[in-house]
């Protein structure tokens, strides 16, 4: 009787376990420890240096335009996203100032904005339907943090058409961006 018990717990123990390796699966860990952030991205992804651009760039080795990035910037008003504004309201202002500015020939509709809450952190979680200005239709999903006086963006960029495929990877991909 006790190795039958010992033998269910054991193969619950292995389902278990062998469940939270498939959870996070095809994504590998960035850790940058200078500006205190870190977050998963896919396999397959390659980092890219940018000059006058973002901090880190990683994008697709097949198609090049799927791409996460991480922007670092100063808080100009309040120390927390919520003296900031509501998820929606800084959501609206990040698409009129760096997701489709002016002049670019972008447009960028919001269509989600919601709140993640950590044991240390708010991070808004905002997701855009984009069209560029060759008509092409984009979606972009971001985190937005605030941590020492620093607004810190993660944003997700991928064609429609690969979204819908790889909504869920990407989706890890937003909610594992973390500062401190």
């Amino acid at each position: 009787m006790f190795k039958r018990i010992a033998s269910i717990i054991l193969v619950v123990v292995s389902l278990t376990l062998g469940g939270c390796v498939a959870t996070g699966g095809g994504l590998k860990s960035f850790v940058d420890t200078a500006d205190g952030y870190e977050f998963l991205y896919p396999n397959g992804w390659v980092e890219v240096r940018v000059s006058n651009g973002p901090d880190v760039v990683f994008h697709d080795m097949i198609d090049s335009t799927e791409n996460v990035s991480v922007v670092i910037s100063s808080v100009t008003r309040g120390d927390s996203l919520e003296e900031i504004g509501t998820p929606t309201e800084v959501g609206y202002t990040l698409s009129k100032n760096a997701i489709a500015p002016e002049g670019s020939g972008r447009t960028a509709e919001l269509l989600n904005a919601g709140k993640r809450e950590s044991t240390n952190n708010t991070y808004y979680l905002l997701e855009y339907a984009v069209t560029l200005p060759n008509q092409q239709k984009r979606h972009d999903f971001a985190s937005i943090a605030i941590s020492r006086g620093k607004l810190f963006t993660l944003n997700i960029s991928t064609s429609e058409q690969r979204w819908q495929k790889s909504k869920t990877l990407l989706e890890q991909v937003v909610r594992s961006f973390t500062v401190y």
